[in-house]
């Protein structure tokens, strides 16, 4: 297996896969709808309640009711067809955002709605994760994985900018349209473009007397007992918490320094202008193996940066910061073979699943924790102290980062 990642593959012969082009396009639209739909209903909440708390809790809403669905439901991935689990959530993504249009409901029913339908979103990423492991073969794999990750983060990015400005022209009830007609977009560019042959994999659907969730509790406790699941599945996702930690203090950090709301809007975009950066030139610079080596050294550059906030630098000097910062998520580039062969053949939906769940709620922790930090000490430290704690926590998974020996 590991001959087939030895030849660099290119962007354009990842595009030239439809499916692929489908699942990118469904993760573009869901995610920003997702992102979109935050904001409209921070907004809404704030309107209706004046308590920054559960203005809060409808900003995240969205990511910690996932880990639910990773831990119960996320079998269902590799026992139905992705192109329904993935055609149907986007649908009912859809229908909470009419739901939240024209339902005007109370603050508690739509924060429900919302945390209810992100219980199902592991099962989805897991579907697409699948599909993508079946319709690309060696570094195409590697490279598809990297842009599925990427466009989430930026589309993500994309939402919160847009958010605010849809609202104040739209208002929040249009808003909550355009995120529904943006998931029904999503799902039928899933239903036309995914196989319509795809089978099921063994032992069927099973959905009586709760199996589903007997199978997710299995196949998870599996997944953690395969060799290097669990390690790798933490190299991706702490080191991206701290870089998400670091991205949500800017504001406040901002506010701070008495930034403009033009120069904050810009640091705010220069982590994914680093992660476009080094996606690209990581991805089409170097051979698969020589990117198996830079893991160590990429996450360093990642997680060093932020270290230097503690002094108060000069505005450009901080965008250089971040923009350093995000071309060190490259490293992920070096680790999707490694993950891919690391899980089980028969479980890779539920792997994806139970990787993105954990990268979903580790990232909806990060800020939160960090921001406590933010509220006692200056924000610039807290910022550093992310800095630190990523390169830790590198040093202490090296032994996960360093390459397998090759043959």
């Amino acid at each position: 297996m590991t001959d087939r990642f030895a030849t660099k593959a290119t962007y354009g012969q990842v595009f030239a896969v439809t499916q692929f082009r489908a699942i990118f396009a469904g993760r573009l639209l869901g995610v920003m709808s997702d992102t979109l739909r935050s904001v409209a209903l921070a907004v809404l909440v704030f309107s209706q309640t004046n308590s920054p708390l559960l203005t809060a809790t409808a900003m995240t809403i969205g990511f910690l009711p996932q880990a639910a669905g990773g831990l119960f439901l996320a079998a269902m991935a590799d026992r139905f067809s992705p192109r329904t689990l993935i055609t149907t959530g986007y649908a009912l993504q859809c229908a909470v955002g009419l739901l939240l249009a024209f339902g005007h409901l109370p603050v508690a029913a739509s924060l429900l709605l919302v945390a209810a339908v992100a219980c199902l979103t592991p099962v989805t990423t897991g579907a697409a994760g699948r599909v993508m492991a079946e319709v690309l073969t060696g570094d195409t794999y590697v490279l598809g994985r990297s842009l599925s990750y990427l466009v989430a983060v930026s589309a993500q990015m994309a939402g919160m900018a847009a958010g605010g400005t849809l609202i104040v022209w739209l208002g929040v009830d249009r808003t909550m349209l355009v995120t529904a007609g943006a998931h029904l977009l999503a799902s039928v560019i899933s239903r036309l473009f995914l196989s319509r042959t795809e089978a099921v994999r063994a032992g069927g659907p099973v959905v009586a007397n709760g199996s589903i969730v007997r199978k997710t509790l299995q196949g998870n406790a599996a997944l953690v007992a395969a060799p290097g699941v669990i390690e790798l599945i933490m190299v991706q996702c702490v080191p991206a918490a701290y870089l998400a930690a670091a991205g949500s203090l800017l504001i406040p950090y901002s506010a701070q320094r008495a930034f403009s709301p033009t120069e904050t809007g810009t640091l705010l975009a220069t982590t994914s202008v680093g992660m476009l950066i080094g996606d690209v030139v990581v991805g089409r610079a170097f051979a698969p193996a020589t990117r198996e080596r830079l893991v160590l050294p990429l996450l360093l550059v990642m997680g060093t940066p932020p270290i230097a906030l503690i002094l108060d630098l000069p505005y450009p000097a901080i965008a250089a910061v971040y923009v350093i910062t995000g071309v060190g998520s490259a490293y992920l580039l070096g680790l999707q073979r490694r993950f891919l062969e690391a899980v089980p053949s028969d479980r890779q939906g539920q792997g994806f699943a139970l990787l993105n769940t954990t990268t979903m709620t580790i990232q909806g922790i990060g800020p939160l924790v960090f921001g406590v930090f933010a509220e006692f000490l200056a924000v610039g430290l807290a910022i550093a102290l992310t800095g630190v704690s990523s390169v830790i926590t590198t040093l202490l998974l090296r032994n996960a980062i360093r390459p397998r020996p090759s043959g």
